[in-house]
């Protein structure tokens, strides 16, 4: 007989039923994506850091230097605040960016409602939509030419227009009466449809039903918004508000090329100074000081603003 070939006995696999089927698995780990989120958030962060925070610590030394870009800066401490406290310009800048921030927020805003509240009730056409965004996509520079060559006192269509009708011409860019008012227009012009835009997507997440239960009631269509699509709208118009009084401040692209500054300073706003003080005169360090007090003198307003809007709450929760 030939030799027989030991084999060994079947072995029971760890953790397996007497059927043979798999058993209950132990407790898993939860996945930990700590990892993977810091990774796609490194972009992010290495682009604030280098382009927001970096830039933010530098202005605030410079703005306790003497820096004038063409040499070393010295330490000068407060000095430039001080001087910032009795200069009669920065304190006239910033009245002519409070006139203009007042003009173009009210009339931007009220549009825009007027506007929103027309395609949700009335109309919700796309083509609608698009052409109200058109401004908004075209820059600030072509804006600002634009509306020159229309403003213009011999040259221009609007001027043209009031001839025709009897009303006489206006130097709309370069009157001190009216100049601030047509830098608000135009960009009231350029702003609207997407501020519109922004609240029309606002009043899409209040329910229908409330419009039908309050229409079976006898409201009308201004009772209905001032009683449902107001309430229901704060959040969104609080973010509107705050975008809207940020990016009025920082006006400055439309004047550097109509009226740069002037006339006799009637458009000098509070951005425009900045880049007098630093490029033109190179006061680079004053200009530091004036742009770290505007950031605090908007943080607080929008502090302010998010408090009194109660921006965090919404009536449809």
């Amino acid at each position: 007989m030939g030799a027989r070939t030991a084999v060994a006995p079947p072995q029971k696999s760890v953790g397996s039923s007497p059927g043979g089927s798999a058993g209950p698995a132990g407790p898993r780990r939860p996945r930990d994506d700590r990892k993977a989120a810091w990774l796609f958030l490194t972009p992010a962060l290495l682009g604030f850091a280098l382009f927001y925070a970096y830039p933010t610590v530098r202005g605030v030394y410079y703005s306790l230097t003497d820096y004038n870009l063409l040499g070393t800066p010295n330490f000068t401490g407060a000095e430039n605040y001080r001087h910032l406290v009795t200069d009669d310009q920065f304190w006239h800048a910033l009245q002519v960016t409070g006139y203009y921030v007042v003009v173009n927020i009210g009339s931007q805003t009220l549009m825009a409602l007027l506007l929103a509240a027309l395609m949700h009730r009335l109309t919700r056409s796309v083509m609608l939509r698009a052409m109200l965004l058109v401004p908004w996509l075209v820059p600030n520079v072509t804006v600002g030419l634009l509306w020159m060559w229309l403003l213009d006192t011999n040259l221009g269509f609007v001027n043209h227009l009031l001839s025709a009708l009897g009303l006489g011409t206006t130097s709309f860019f370069f009157d001190p009466d009216w100049a601030m008012g047509s830098i608000a227009v135009v960009n009231a012009w350029a702003y609207t449809g997407y501020t519109a835009l922004l609240l029309y997507a606002g009043m899409l997440q209040v329910p229908q039903y409330l419009y039908e239960s309050a229409s079976l009631d006898g409201a009308g269509e201004i009772r209905m918004f001032t009683r449902i699509t107001l309430p229901l709208l704060r959040p969104v118009l609080a973010l509107v508000l705050v975008v809207s009084l940020i990016g009025s401040f920082q006006i400055f692209d439309t004047i550097a090329v109509t009226t740069q500054g002037g006339p006799v300073g009637a458009t000098r706003v509070i951005y425009y100074y900045i880049y007098e003080q630093a490029f033109a005169y190179f006061h680079m360090g004053y200009a530091s000081a004036v742009a770290v007090v505007l950031a605090l003198i908007l943080g607080v307003l929008t502090a302010v603003q998010m408090r009194l809007l109660r921006a965090s709450r919404s009536d449809l929760a």
